[in-house]
């Protein structure tokens, strides 16, 4: 509320009274309060605002006009409204119908006003039970905002429909419908019936009567509450909506076949009797269908039979069927359109209509093997589509209604493991797209690979290679077969293929293509070598669809297999990540298919899938050991997809597997920490250090699986001194982080004092790559310290706050975690007691209460030391105020201030930044009471570095500045500056600010909306950051005037169509393979393979290229076509203009730029081609050369000799003022000059 507030009060100087009148009723509000002494809290506000309501309608009545205080009211009423709390709005309820509620005929003709009362009820009727709502004033506010939502005016409309669906989306407790969804019912009933029984006049006389501009707006409105209104209604509604069409008004047409749309993808379990009409509104929407060429109606219409025909066929599922095909046919008659929005609504349609097919339709198609079937009629005609002409530009969408055919055809008549209906019917139709990809002109291959990619998901590859073949061995290429290699990287998505086909085909295939890479490559053909190792690879990326939850994992996981893959793992880094993925798919897709779930196209049950993993995890053993070594022979880079896979086998390992792998990394982490120490160490981490932290990792992925005695021994083995403070930067990281985990999994019980101390002994041997470990596990232990042991906190603020300034971000982050911990645990309670602290005597103070402010205190010690450590508490105590604000008392808040004010006059600038800092946090957050009477010690501390351009200085106290006199005021800020010369700045400031205001305010009288465009602040996630480092200058490119304009982008309009390709030598058949033939416009601009080498001539013998070095293409002339030059002028010349996105003519600006740029273009369209040509060869010919030309350095060897001459010695007047040749040109002047 308050940066809603901030915002108002700058106005009261506004020459524009809807600014002015708010800002100034504010003020004089809050002037009210301080003399009252009352809180300015939200009831407060809007106490103070229901009074000033009544007293301004008064005195409205006795003949005064109160106009502009009656809308500053209401506008500020309904700011405050949404943070005033629910039982005072109950409580003022009465008081505020009988205020607003009259209100509403008064404010009719005034916009601005309306929406401020509509806004003021959207908090009103969210804040109501269900008793208040029947109250008479309500129900009739309640109906007056309903008539709004027909507004002729798009704000107030828009305002009122969003009331209305926030209310029925809203219901009181424990209502889960609005009692007013059955009232806006009726009245969009009512409305609609009006508009659909009325006469179609479109004159303003009859402007107040029924519209289908109103129709519209209903039509709108019930798009936003469709589902929340009751059951009973809809299947008047749904009626009413299939008569707007007649009424002739296109977009009344499209909306309401939209709406008509969702309404029947509703679920029908609610009580809703619109599929009792099913079959009726289908008729209605079938008898009247609109023009293939109506571009605005005809893809709502198709959309509306998809989804009445689905809605039919879940409520009716045997009466359907006689629909089916006149319903098909007809949406198909759409998708040959030319209208690209046509086609994909058609290809909608046609999807929800696949999703028709029920088993009953399937298995009777199936067994009926003549083309009499209305399932067969289907696939035959999309079949003949793929070669037909009119089809041709909707290639993409009729191979998305195939793709729909296949997928809804992925049921199984006979049984679970027999075949799908798609290979009973659909394998015709797949290998005849399948070799419309395998022809090298037809351009729409990647729809073509979507769909033989659902193909695959379907059928699998063992029935798909049977019809499409790969071809890719050199005995099918010199049968003269198309290869399809293309198929390859189809196979990494699931599909029901059982894992021995990979293992019986692939497998093989594979071994066969590496001998012939190694043949290649003996033979010193490193191009075929690289093919056929790409196509090796591809093949075992298919891996991993194959382990898809296998229904043969018994028979294809054999140990010969299980060794081919151990194998792979160990000597093939290429196919390495593949074989990884593999085996993690193979667990995570079983314990997928374990739970009693619908599982897509899973082919395997439950019980199956138990009965896999089972198997898989007598292996889990033997396949932990080959990971472990695996992780530990690759690269750092490659070592988290292999941890990965050890969690996911480790996660059905039992736990004596887990023990017996734990047990034996343990053994060889030790055994390398004693080899390591006793070896010198090893600068960067080499060496043995690497296979130490190796091993690190290995527990780090076991330690989740680790019973309590085994986290137990594995937390006081890297406790110890040898382990914690190793030389090696990793070993020191990792051993700190497997605490934190320990620590974090709760599975041990742990001492955090004991443990602290520990580890505060230790610190010496820290590295500082073990910061960021440190400081997170520290977070971990801080919280768990018992109440009496606060003492030991005290020793952790300097480690804590120096980590403040550690060059990594990320153990500064941690390091800030640190100490608010440390905070949160203190403002807990507890007590501190000061004889146990570290360098306190015995006989010191006494105890002290735990808090933040104690805390706080204790954090203050460090102003007291070097810079470096001043400048780091400056920062946690900055994090502190930041997250403790509301906390900390208003005397501490001052104490703070005081003390940290006096290092603004510092001369240490790392100092001076921290708390330039601080002083930017205090000024954007706290209360403006605490910050004022500061002001005469702050304002003239800034000015004194306001000049200062090093470490930004000078930007960062403008910034200060600029939120001052935003939170402040300019008199208040202003007073306190002192000296003239310092008050500058300020009014610089001030300047500015104006400056930058009325530019915005000419380019929007200007109408120039594309140059302001608003762009959002960047944001680094963390407030705290936002706020202390974050710009928060309004005025940053006011004065750089070299700042990079915004570049407006503008996306070029594609066309669509299609042309047909000619053959030199072939003829053309239009009426088979038409799709191969058909080129789209802009292909002519696609970049094809040796499209540029096919310009160079070649060597007959190597091939190479030969390049002319005289093959310039800036010598290639002007193009001679100049047809549409005059759009182009219109747009581009200086008597040009274009139009805004109102409509509004803009002329261009004439500029010397506009001016040069038309008379270039004007000089090329004078002439020819040649002269053209020549033309532009002259132009790059040098400049008359300057005196002294002959003197000029070369690579930058300075001013030379010529001939013995000092440069500047020799240089005579007649050589300045000869004259040229016959012409008579003057020369250069001696000034080089003419």
């Amino acid at each position: 509320m308050e940066d809603a507030l901030a915002k108002i009060r700058p106005h009261t100087s506004s020459s524009l009274l809807h600014q002015k009148t708010p800002a100034v009723l504010l003020i004089a509000l809050e002037s009210t309060f301080r003399e009252q002494g009352t809180d300015a809290s939200p009831t407060a506000y809007f106490a103070a605002l229901l009074t000033t309501l009544d007293g301004t309608l008064q005195k409205q009545q006795k003949t005064s006009d109160q106009t502009e205080v009656l809308h500053a009211v209401l506008y500020l009423l309904a700011l405050i409204a949404p943070f005033v709390s629910s039982a005072v709005v109950k409580a003022n309820l009465n008081t505020v119908i009988s205020l607003t509620a009259p209100l509403f005929p008064i404010l009719k003709e005034q916009p601005p006003a309306l929406r401020s009362q509509i806004s003021l009820y959207h908090v009103i009727f969210q804040s109501l039970d269900r008793s208040q709502l029947e109250t008479q004033g309500i129900r009739q506010t309640f109906a007056s905002v309903l008539l709004l939502c027909t507004d002729p005016r798009p704000k107030v409309r828009k305002k009122a429909a969003d009331v209305v669906k926030d209310v029925l989306c809203n219901p009181p407790t424990p209502l889960s419908r609005h009692p007013y969804s059955e009232r806006v019912a009726d009245w969009a009933k009512s409305t609609l019936a009006e508009v659909s029984t009325g006469p179609l006049s479109k004159s303003k006389a009859n402007a107040s009567e029924a519209s289908p501009d109103t129709a519209l707006h209903v039509v709108a409105l019930l798009r936003l509450i469709l589902g929340k209104l009751p059951p009973s209604s809809i299947p008047e509604i749904a009626n009413l909506l299939l008569t707007l069409p007649r009424l002739g008004h296109p977009y009344l047409s499209q909306s309401s076949y939209s709406v008509l749309s969702e309404l029947f993808l509703l679920p029908s379990d609610d009580g809703t009797h619109i599929n009792d009409q099913l079959s009726d509104v289908l008729g209605v929407v079938l008898a009247s269908p609109p023009s293939k060429s109506d571009t605005i109606l005809s893809p709502a219409w198709v959309q509306v039979l998809g989804s009445a025909f689905l809605a039919y066929r879940t409520d009716d599922v045997n009466s359907h069927a006689a629909e089916f095909g006149k319903v098909w046919k007809t949406v198909w008659g759409f998708l040959d359109s030319s209208d690209l929005l046509t086609r994909r609504a058609a290809a909608k349609s046609l999807d929800l209509l696949c999703q028709s097919f029920t088993p009953e339709l399937i298995s009777s198609t199936i067994q009926d093997t003549t083309s009499s079937s209305v399932l067969r009629k289907i696939i035959d005609q999309a079949s003949k589509a793929l070669d037909a002409l009119p089809f041709a530009h909707a290639m993409p969408e009729l191979l998305e209604v195939i793709s729909s055919i296949i997928l809804n055809l992925r049921f199984r008549p006979a049984s679970r493991m027999g075949p799908t209906a798609a290979e009973s019917l659909l394998l015709p139709i797949i290998g005849h797209v399948g070799n419309l990809r395998a022809q090298k002109r037809f351009e729409f291959k990647e729809n073509v690979d979507a769909t033989l990619a659902t193909a695959m998901r379907v059928l699998g590859p063992e029935v798909l290679l049977r019809i499409l073949p790969l071809n890719i061995e050199p005995r099918d290429r010199e049968s003269g077969k198309e290869p399809r290699a293309f198929l390859l990287p189809l196979l990494v998505q699931p599909h029901p293929s059982p894992l021995n086909h990979f293992v019986s085909y692939f497998v093989p295939l594979s071994e066969r293509l590496f001998d012939l890479q190694a043949t290649a490559e003996a033979e010193d053909r490193p191009s075929e070598a690289k093919v056929w190792n790409v196509i090796v690879a591809q093949i075992w990326s298919g891996f991993v669809g194959y382990c898809h939850t296998p229904p043969d994992l018994k028979e294809a996981l054999t140990p010969a297999f299980s060794q081919l893959l151990s194998q792979l793992l160990y000597s093939h880094a290429e196919l390495r990540p593949a074989v990884l993925k593999g085996l993690k798919v193979l667990v995570e897709s079983n314990i997928a298919a374990e739970t009693p779930k619908k599982v897509e196209l899973s082919a395997v049950s439950p019980a199956e899938a138990t009965a896999n993993l089972a198997i898989l995890r007598t292996q889990a053993q033997s396949w932990l050991a080959v990971l472990f070594n695996v992780f530990s022979t690759v690269d750092r880079d490659s070592q988290a997809l292999v941890g990965d896979v050890i969690s996911v086998w480790a996660s059905i390992s039992g736990d004596q597997e887990i023990t017996k792998a734990y047990a034996n990394v343990v053994q060889l982490f030790k055994n390398s920490l004693k080899l390591d120490a006793k070896g010198p160490p090893h600068p960067g981490g080499q060496g043995r250090t690497t296979v130490v932290a190796t091993f690190q990792d290995l527990l780090l992925l076991l330690l989740p699986y680790l019973g309590a005695a085994d986290s137990k021994a594995l937390f006081d083995l890297c406790l110890t001194p040898e382990v914690i403070t190793a030389r090696d930067n990793a070993v020191q990281k990792r051993s700190y982080k497997i605490l934190t985990k320990l620590v974090e999994s709760n599975k041990i019980t742990i001492e955090s004092e004991a443990i602290i101390r520990q580890m505060d002994e230790l610190s010496e041997g820290l590295l500082a790559a073990a910061k960021k470990d440190r400081f997170n596990l520290l977070s971990l232990l801080v919280p768990s310290l018992p109440s009496a042991t606060m003492h030991v906190i005290p020793s952790l603020i300097p480690e804590a706050v120096l980590g403040t300034k550690e060059p990594s971000e990320k153990a500064r982050t941690a390091a800030f975690e640190l100490i608010l911990a440390m905070g949160r645990k203190m403002s807990e309670g507890g007590v501190v007691k000061r004889n146990l602290i570290d360098g306190m005597d015995e006989d010191g103070p006494a105890d002290a209460a735990a808090n933040i402010e104690e805390f706080l205190t204790m954090l203050a010690g460090g102003l007291a030391a070097s810079p470096h450590m001043i400048s780091a508490t400056v920062t946690a105590i900055s994090r502190l105020v930041f997250e403790f604000k509301d906390v900390i008392s208003t005397n501490m808040h001052n104490e703070l201030l005081s003390t940290l004010l006096v290092f603004l006059t510092s001369k240490n600038r790392e100092i001076v930044k921290s708390v330039l800092g601080y002083v930017k946090l205090v000024v954007h957050t706290l209360p403006v009471d605490i910050v004022q009477p500061h002001l005469k010690d702050l304002v003239p501390s800034l000015l004194n570095w306001s000049h200062d351009h090093k470490n930004h200085f000078k930007a960062k106290v403008r910034h200060i500045f600029e939120r001052m006199l935003r939170r402040f005021g300019w008199d208040a800020v202003y007073a306190c500056a002192g000296e003239e010369e310092a008050a500058k700045v300020l009014v610089n400031i001030k300047k500015r600010k104006e400056r930058a205001k009325r530019k915005k305010l000419n380019q929007a009288e200007e109408g120039d909306e594309d140059n302001d465009v608003p762009t959002a602040k960047k944001t680094t996630g963390d407030a705290f950051e936002d706020v202390l480092y974050g710009s928060e200058s309004e005025l940053d490119d006011s004065d750089d005037e070299n700042a990079p304009q915004a570049v407006k982008k503008q996306k070029k309009q594609s066309r669509e169509g299609a042309r047909l390709r000619l053959d030199d030598d072939e003829p053309m058949d239009l009426l088979s393979g038409a799709a191969a033939r058909i080129t789209n416009d802009l292909s002519k601009r696609r970049r094809r393979p040796g499209q540029d080498a096919s310009r160079f001539k070649t060597e007959d013998e190597t091939g190479k290229m030969i390049i002319d070095e005289g093959n310039d293409s800036d010598d290639i002339g002007p193009s001679t076509d100049v047809a549409g030059t005059a759009y182009r002028e219109a747009i581009t010349s200086v008597d040009g203009f274009t139009r805004g996105p109102n409509g509004r003519v803009k002329f261009h600006k004439d500029t010397k730029k506009r001016r040069r740029e038309e008379l270039e273009t004007e000089d090329v369209e004078m002439v020819d081609g040649d002269t053209a040509a020549t033309a532009a060869k002259k132009s790059k010919r040098k400049g008359d050369p300057g005196l002294g030309h002959e003197f000029k350095a070369k690579r930058a060897g300075g001013d030379v000799k010529k001939k013995g001459m000092d440069p500047f010695a020799y240089m005579t007047l007649s050589q300045a003022n000869k004259k040229g040749g016959r012409g008579g040109k003057a020369g250069l002047g001696i000034t080089g000059k003419r």
